[in-house]
């Protein structure tokens, strides 16, 4: 095979910039004459010139091209392929990935007619960062698909998603007039809106979070949606369709255990199932839920359980001696870590504590046991002192996980005030559930 020289150091020069490696190839013969070195495969000594380029090619691909994509190229690396190719259209390319020493890097291979209609220029173009912005691209358009139906509070589902999974539904029912089966939960926060006038954003969004938490954990096999400020909807699916009604008593009990021991968010909820014969749109089920979740809710403010249980409500709760007994183990340790003085240890289920000795000697408590000792402690504190102490105190039992000190100022049995800090902290049980409340108070 001839080579015009001039030809083709002015082929070699206009694509240099183009390619990482360029072949010229005879298309009677097959013979081919390398213009441009791959940096890729320069190691591999591959030979700059011979007889069949299409042998080489596919002799190369099998050492250096992905598995993934072995077939794909092999297929097109032969005379008839390309000729045909480029009797269709002058130009033709595809793209794969080699694995070198185990690196992956990604190419384009490029076939060019020449004007002769004898010569083809086959070209290899390395295209990493090519692949690179593309799959940042994509990773940015797939984040913002994810965020556009994501609440970003929770984590959980948001409102347009549970717009897309109604629309799907309602395709459903319509397609298979009614041959599945499907219920809707909805559920809202108690008293956010007050929390949040009164205590403030942040300890309304560790509601909202708690909440997401415990609906999901009930409801484990079922899309979870927030889809309003306190309001969230479960869609009931699979096994959790076939228990929906142990998982809502389960979900109204933890609720109300919550209401009733401040330990926890309270949540009002109902529930409908879809009816094969009366229901023919995801709306008729959904307010039917809706309905009951209201019902719901004013049957939990009747009880007055939404929020800070009564003094009398506490005072009928009687702890076991057994978790009497469990109490004051604890509280010795704690006696023991802090080295003595004011501190006291409180069972949150039954707002039962015990207190040290120094601090009822010195400030003339009842007892070192009380039930609602919160509200005895509080005859202590000066005046100016108390919305600091019941707004730390309140925050702890309606389930804020973080405890702050508390500076306030107290009054000794002998009439003086003194300053002190308290500094709190939460005991949970295995599941996380906060169970003791307790502190060490320290005099200034």
């Amino acid at each position: 095979m001839r080579f015009d020289h001039k030809v083709c150091k002015s082929i070699a020069t206009a694509l240099a910039k183009h390619f990482d490696s360029l072949y010229y190839v005879d298309i009677e013969t097959s013979a081919y004459k390398e213009f441009i070195s791959s940096e890729l495969l320069h190691k591999q000594k591959i030979p700059k010139q011979g007889s069949d380029f299409f042998a080489l090619s596919r002799s190369n691909a099998e050492k250096y091209v992905h598995p993934d994509d072995l077939e794909h190229i092999l297929n097109i690396h032969t005379k008839e392929y390309v000729i045909r190719k480029l009797s269709e259209n002058n130009v033709f390319s595809t793209t794969c990935s080699l694995l070198i020493e185990g690196i992956v890097f990604h190419i384009r291979h490029v076939f060019i007619l020449c004007d002769d209609k004898k010569h083809i220029l086959c070209g290899m173009e390395n295209i990493e960062k090519e692949f690179a912005e593309r799959e940042e691209r994509s990773r940015i358009l797939e984040n913002a698909e994810l965020k556009a139906r994501r609440d970003e509070l929770t984590g959980i589902k948001n409102k347009n998603a549970f717009s897309e999974y109604v629309d799907s539904l309602n395709n459903k029912i319509d397609a298979e007039n009614g041959g599945f089966d499907f219920g809707v939960v909805m559920c809202d926060v108690n008293d956010l809106k007050l929390t949040n006038d009164t205590r403030g954003h942040s300890l309304g969004d560790e509601i909202i979070q708690k909440t997401s938490r415990m609906i999901c954990n009930i409801f484990k096999h079922s899309p979870v949606f927030r889809i309003g400020g306190d309001e969230f909807a479960v869609i009931l699916t699979g096994e959790d369709f076939k228990q929906s009604d142990q998982l809502l008593t389960i979900l109204r009990t933890e609720s109300n255990t919550n209401a009733k021991f401040r330990s926890g968010p309270v949540v009002a909820c109902g529930m409908a199932l879809f009816n094969h014969k009366k229901d023919d749109s995801f709306s008729s089920v959904f307010k039917r839920a809706d309905k009951e979740m209201y019902e719901n809710k004013k049957s939990l403010k009747s009880k007055k359980i939404s929020g800070i249980s009564s003094e009398t409500e506490r005072l009928d709760i009687t702890i076991s001696d057994e978790r009497k007994r469990k109490l004051d183990s604890l509280f010795d340790a704690l006696y023991t870590v802090s080295g003595g003085g004011y501190v006291y240890l409180n069972d949150m289920r039954y707002d039962y504590s015990r207190w040290s000795l120094p601090l009822i000697d010195d400030f003339g408590l009842t007892s070192e046991y009380m039930y609602n000792a919160a509200e005895v402690w509080e005859k202590c504190i000066h005046p100016e002192d108390i919305k600091i102490y019941r707004d730390a105190v309140d925050a702890v039992f309606n389930g804020n996980s973080e405890v702050k000190h508390i500076h306030y100022r107290a009054k000794k049995t002998d009439g003086t005030y003194v300053s002190l800090t308290t500094r709190g902290f939460i005991l949970c049980d295995g599941d996380g559930a906060p169970v003791y409340f307790g502190g060490i108070i320290i005099r200034h």
